[in-house]
């Protein structure tokens, strides 16, 4: 990968990996713009999310995502992009899972047109599976090492814990086999795999950059 270069590191993890924290981290450290599904789940909140919706938005505004993105927090009104607020309605109405992964991979597309970035997740590393500038970096970790963040993070029992990353894990697969007919825990899908067990989030994003 040429950092030299617009780039895009997509970063896959499982939770309670500290893959999330990482990403963040990584994305500072670099200088570059970080994309997770809290930015997304924002602009389904301000918009909701679906192919027309997106068409929408970009017939009214070209760059509608910048202006977005500089807004981002507090969230802005549809006013507040030149929008029509009416919009703001109508793009909530009956959108599918279906519409959602489209306009997903319509966003992140026009995320990475922006510049450099890191993408946590919404399967990043499907959606830029033909980017001619991108690595794709996938976070594991132990079981008890993951029930014990999961603990400490969600303040759960170990029998709570347990229970939510077995769903979240089963959820999370099912997404991936249904939208990029691959499992996301088969390595041939990244570059780079990591195990986080003894090692700090700070460390493994060093790790990372020194690998780029």
């Amino acid at each position: 990968m040429n950092t030299q270069e617009p780039f895009v590191i997509t970063i896959s993890r499982e939770v309670g990996s500290g893959g999330h924290t990482i990403s963040s981290i990584l994305a500072q450290k670099l200088g570059v713009r970080y994309c997770d599904k809290h930015l997304l789940e924002s602009l389904e909140k301000q918009f909701g999310l679906s192919v027309s919706a997106i068409e929408k938005l970009k017939s009214e505004k070209k760059n509608w995502l910048a202006d977005f993105l500089k807004r981002v927090s507090p969230m802005p009104s549809a006013k507040a992009l030149g929008l029509d607020p009416k919009y703001s309605q109508e793009f909530r109405v009956n959108v599918t899972t279906e519409d959602l992964f489209k306009a997903e991979v319509d966003i992140l597309q026009d995320f990475a047109k922006l510049g450099s970035c890191v993408v946590a997740g919404r399967s990043g590393f499907h959606i830029f599976k033909d980017h001619p500038n991108k690595r794709n970096v996938f976070i594991t970790a132990s079981m008890p090492h993951r029930i014990q963040r999961v603990m400490n993070k969600q303040n759960l029992s170990e029998e709570s814990a347990v229970a939510l990353i077995k769903s979240i894990d089963k959820a999370r697969d099912n997404y991936i086999q249904r939208f990029a007919g691959v499992s996301r825990y088969d390595a041939r899908n990244y570059d780079l795999v990591l195990n986080a067990d003894g090692r700090t989030e700070e460390e493994i994003a060093n790790y990372i950059i020194s690998y780029l």
